[in-house]
């Protein structure tokens, strides 16, 4: 490979070589969910696009150690300083503990990915499981003079902050712009009265009698704020200061400027050498959002079972939908971009079960050595997927052609291809063959199943239509219903 791997530094708002702190060693850190709901399309982008890069880091022989945590405590309604924790709050109205929530909603958002064949981390930290680093952590800002104790919560001073660092450095955002749009809004003050300024940002927060998840701190029975969390978590798995923190473009402001500011507070260097963040999904043009009704859970389009899907989708077209995009560019969700990924995919894996077989000549007809440079060169190229996805395409049609006995390929090239083809495809972009249910024996017995089911709804016998599904979940094999009919796949 003549070229080295570069990334888009959100920090520095330019495009660098990635050269680790200690190499070969890499460092990676990514927010996970907040998990209090199934897993969304929004939390797929980003665990595949760190999924990828992983991968293509421990295939060019770097030891890698990926840490991306579960927020469990601290995120309340809105990302807000004052309310009710998201998890809290759910876990009220199920009337059920709150770790039961959290273990539920983790369970479903690692089948997800599991289905996705995303690899899981090195390590996966809870925030409730950290809440003594937190405690040092925002003792140590205390001690530095960035933060201070008001009737029992803790502050991040901005304004102190301000007077030797740049609070604004990632997002690029003017601090004098924030403070002047925080008293234009004349928001109330409720809740706010506690702050030295309204863009402080807590980091303990004294727990109302009512709150379910406490803890006890130096200044009150309390827990603690959002941004905190993540800090403590990379620092003590990762060092003070590490290779690589990534997360979605809703994250860059408040959550990772105030990461920056904590960390620098605490222990005087920028936390992370590159940041990384992926842009948003869209869905048929438009923002996600619970007012268009537009949002999409991850199983809802393995299922088919929502009303913007025209059928059910396979985890793999999930996983190659996204790569379809750069990460940095907005990706549109339509029905027509997945069928259009379905395809691609199943061409890629023709060709991958191809590959092999191909008969070979005394000379080749394409250059399998520059094709082979520029899928590194792609990759190399902050982590250019579309263009590795096209450079395999033209592989796969050389392939076709080699295997209709239109062109040549000699046996040594033909080795390079194979070899080639299958690291990208499977080992990198992390793609794998999926069953298509094409057993006989089984696809009679699940044709008359699939019936039984259709004439138990068409009879409105609901109990009966719902137990067949259950019964076959339980035995491995998922129901998909679509407007084309009812289809299945075993796990």
């Amino acid at each position: 490979m003549s070229s080295r791997l570069k990334l888009y530094n959100t920090l520095t708002k330019q495009t660098e070589e990635f050269k680790p702190i200690n190499p070969p060693f890499v460092g990676m850190y990514l927010c996970g969910p907040t998990v209090y709901g199934d897993p969304h399309l929004g939390h797929s982008r980003g665990a595949v696009l760190m999924d990828v890069l992983f991968r293509y880091l421990m295939h060019t022989e770097h030891k890698v150690r990926y840490v991306r945590n579960i927020t469990d405590v601290g995120h309340l309604l809105n990302d807000a300083d004052e309310g009710e924790d998201k998890i809290g709050r759910i876990a009220k109205l199920d009337k059920i503990e709150p770790m039961e929530v959290v273990q539920k909603y983790t369970n479903a958002y690692h089948a997800a990915l599991q289905k996705m064949n995303v690899l899981p981390p090195s390590i996966e930290p809870r925030a409730s499981g950290h809440i003594m680093e937190q405690i040092e952590m925002i003792e140590e800002i205390v001690k530095n003079g960035f933060a201070y104790e008001s009737n029992g919560s803790v502050y991040f001073d901005i304004l102190k902050y301000a007077e030797t660092n740049d609070y604004g450095e990632l997002s690029g955002r003017k601090l004098e712009d924030l403070i002047a749009g925080a008293g234009e809004e004349r928001r109330s003050l409720e809740g706010q009265e506690e702050k030295r300024s309204l863009n402080d940002f807590a980091l303990w927060k004294k727990a109302s009698p009512e709150h379910i998840m406490k803890w006890n701190s130096p200044w009150s029975e309390g827990f603690p704020g959002w941004h905190i969390e993540c800090s403590a978590m990379s620092a003590k798995y990762l060092g003070e200061q590490f290779d690589i923190h990534a997360g979605g473009m809703d994250l860059l402001f408040p959550h990772h400027e105030s990461e920056i500011a904590q960390s620098k507070a605490c222990n005087h260097t920028t936390p992370a050498k590159y940041w990384i963040h992926n842009n948003m999904i869209t869905i048929n043009g438009q923002k996600m959002a619970k007012s268009l009704n537009n949002g999409v859970l991850i199983e809802e389009l393995f299922t088919g079972n929502h009303h913007l899907l025209e059928q059910a989708y396979s985890p793999m077209t999930l996983r190659f939908f996204l790569l379809q995009a750069h990460y940095r560019s907005t990706l549109d969700f339509s029905n027509e971009a997945l069928l259009a990924a379905e395809k691609g995919y199943k061409r890629l894996m023709n060709a991958a079960a191809k590959v092999g077989g191909l008969s070979t000549s005394a000379s080749s007809e394409m250059d399998v050595n520059s094709w082979k440079q520029k899928l590194y060169e792609a990759m190399n190229e902050d982590i250019a997927t579309p263009q590795v996805a096209a450079t395999l395409f033209e592989a796969a049609k050389w392939i076709n052609e080699i295997d209709a006995k239109k062109m040549n390929i000699s046996a040594e090239d033909k080795e390079v291809l194979a070899t080639t083809f299958s690291v990208f495809v499977f080992d990198i972009l992390g793609l794998k063959p999926e069953e298509e249910g094409n057993n006989d024996r089984l696809d009679s017995v699940m044709q008359m199943v699939i019936d039984l089911r259709k004439q138990a709804k068409e009879n409105k016998d609901w109990a009966t239509a719902d137990k067949i599904r259950d019964e076959l979940n339980a035995a491995g094999i998922e129901i998909m219903d679509g407007k084309e009919g009812t289809t299945y796949k075993t796990s």
